[in-house]
């Protein structure tokens, strides 16, 4: 799956995310778009919810157009970053996941698991995330009830 225009997507993650995060920031690029970094950048405890933040400000303020946030589980980290209104985080765990969050729901943010899922399964989610358009539709109206 190789999208037809490169992307600018930021990354951000918590202690526990940091080796996945690193590996998807590779990822990116390898997929031919530029990845921005957010942190955290080592395994000292930090705070989940202040690097979903973080990611949900980038993108809303365009310097990204798409976003990858990691924690532990990918729950708490998701919930940070969706409290910000047109943010639309996807936790996903397969790349069927990842490829309805955006075809349907059109995430702008994928979250993932560093304890849930493998790396190779985590950079198909995000291979597939990032090649896929969002429908629009029927789903339009269903998205824009999103806020």
């Amino acid at each position: 799956m190789q999208p037809t225009t490169s992307r600018r997507v930021a990354l951000a993650s918590d202690h526990a995310g940091v080796a996945l995060k690193d590996a998807l920031r590779d990822a990116v690029t390898a997929l031919g778009h530029t990845a921005l970094d957010l942190g955290t950048h080592g395994d000292a405890s930090v705070d989940y919810p202040d690097f979903g933040d973080k990611l949900a400000r980038a993108v809303l303020a365009g310097e990204a157009e798409l976003g990858v946030l990691v924690c532990g589980t990918g729950i708490g980290i998701s919930i940070a970053a969706n409290r910000h209104k047109g943010i639309r985080a996807a936790l996903c765990h397969d790349t069927t996941s990842a490829r309805l969050s955006r075809q349907h729901n059109d995430a702008n943010v994928l979250a993932l698991g560093a304890r849930m899922i493998g790396i190779e399964v985590a950079k198909d989610c995000l291979a597939a995330f990032l090649a896929t358009e969002f429908e629009g539709g029927r789903h339009a109206g269903r998205v824009n009830k999103l806020g």
